[in-house]
């Protein structure tokens, strides 16, 4: 037997520490409850296609095995996040290689961070997405490598953290900060919200 869910508490589908912050700042009580999916862009899927169908996949699938263990269901909150440049969609590094093929790509350029974010409750899923426009600085191959060598890239989308020692190389943002973080804070509590969890 489903339990009736308490209020303002929500499951987070990511093991993502930039989301768990975020959602702390917010004062929300969350458990985290991974989603593993597969990630694979779809055939000339377009970047931002591409987040929103992942964090909905992620947020349904965690939903709908809440449901299976007749677990208490609070709202499931998935996000994912990408960067697009030149119409390629640049994911996470698979290794310190990749790592410097995407920044040098970036290098002295704008590109996109697109981080779609959904929300499943009874009712179904919501979605939204926050697009932002980032400008790098030119950089050179030493200072590249030097990046690399922090090991900050490994797990980032386009393998960079804005939030951490890549924000010396970023130099404006046309968008959501929050958003190139991987949780944009004004979409998150708006799907929140709707779906009754109170913030403010």
């Amino acid at each position: 037997m489903i339990v009736s869910p308490q209020p303002n508490k929500i499951y987070l589908a990511s093991r993502s520490p930039r989301r768990a912050e975020l959602l702390k700042q917010l004062g929300i009580d969350f458990i985290v409850l991974p989603s593993d999916i597969d990630e694979s862009p779809h055939f000339n899927e377009k970047s931002d296609d591409y987040v929103l169908r992942l964090a909905s996949e992620k947020s349904q699938s965690c939903y709908e095995s809440l449901e299976a263990h007749q677990m208490t269901i609070y709202p499931v909150l998935a996000a994912d996040t990408t960067v697009s440049i030149d119409g390629k969609i640049l994911g996470k590094p698979q290794d310190d290689e990749d790592a410097f093929q995407m920044l040098s790509m970036m290098s002295g350029r704008w590109h996109e961070v697109h981080t779609g974010i959904a929300v499943s409750t009874k009712e179904g899923v919501s979605v939204a997405i926050s697009s932002t426009k980032v400008e790098m600085m030119q950089l050179t191959d030493e200072k590249i490598l030097a990046y690399i060598a922090t090991g900050e890239p490994r797990d980032k989308a386009g393998a960079y953290g804005i939030q951490g020692l890549a924000g010396t190389l970023i130099k404006r943002i046309e968008g959501s900060y929050s958003g190139v973080m991987g949780l944009p804070i004004h979409e998150t509590s708006q799907l929140l919200c709707h779906a009754g969890i109170r913030i403010l």
